[in-house]
Parts: C-alpha cells; sequence; structure tokens
C-alpha cells in the first residue's frame, strides 16, 4: 500500500480528483504514479468505491488510523474480487530488495522500527 499512501499524501483532498483526471502530471515520481494507476483501478470497482473514497479522504485529511482503514478496504475489495486481485498484482512493480549482513554482530535490516543492537551491555534510554 505505500504506492497508495504516496499518491493520497502528494495528491491531498484533491485525491479523487486527480485519480480521475486522464493525464498524469509528468512530474509526478514514478511511486506515485503506480499509486495513480493502482487507485484508478482500485476505484473501478463500484460494490467498494464509495468506501474506499471515504477511506481516501480520511488519510488526505490526517486522520488517525486511516491508513490502516484505507488498506483494510483495499484489502476487502481485493478479496470479493478475483479479477481485480489479479489486475492490480500485475501492475505492481516487480524488484527485489536484497539485504546481506556478513561478519560479526552485522544486521540486514529491511524495515526497522525499534533497536537493533550487536554489543554487550548496551543500555538505552528513551
Amino acid at each position: 500500500m505505500p504506492y497508495i499512501t504516496a499518491a493520497v499524501t502528494a495528491y491531498g483532498v484533491t485525491t479523487l480528483d486527480k485519480v480521475r483526471d486522464a493525464v498524469v502530471d509528468k512530474a509526478s515520481n514514478a511511486t506515485v504514479g503506480v499509486g495513480h494507476r493502482l487507485l484508478n483501478r482500485i476505484l473501478g470497482r463500484a460494490e467498494s468505491q464509495q468506501a474506499i473514497e471515504g477511506a481516501i479522504l480520511d488519510v488526505a485529511a490526517g486522520e488517525e488510523d486511516s491508513g490502516a482503514a484505507l488498506k483494510l478496504q483495499i484489502r476487502k475489495a481485493l478479496a470479493a474480487d478475483s479479477d481485480l486481485a489479479r489486475d492490480v498484482a500485475q501492475m505492481l512493480p516487480v524488484g527485489t530488495v536484497h539485504n546481506e549482513a556478513s561478519g560479526t554482530r552485522s544486521i540486514a535490516i529491511g524495515t526497522n522500527s525499534g533497536i537493533a543492537n550487536t554489543g554487550d551491555g548496551a543500555t538505552f534510554h528513551r
């Protein structure tokens, strides 16, 4: 969902208008462009359009936990429509992430939201 979040963050409360535009701003970066195309396809599903639009507006307004609510609505739409799920999967960029650590006490981290320590007797203060 980072592509969708990037598009919503970039466009703010005008997200729905931007997604419906036929031309994507040439200055948009690749992440926002992918998010734009994903949202355009996902919003094409009438059964979930209203719920997803509401969730997008909440994310754009900075509502607490709105990102999780948007993810949930998108997951529901994908679970309910295998064609949509297939189309969205095909739209996602193919790439590989390679994290490699070598040597004593090395750590390979893709994403970390906490403390990573390899030392002896370390103390952490907040």
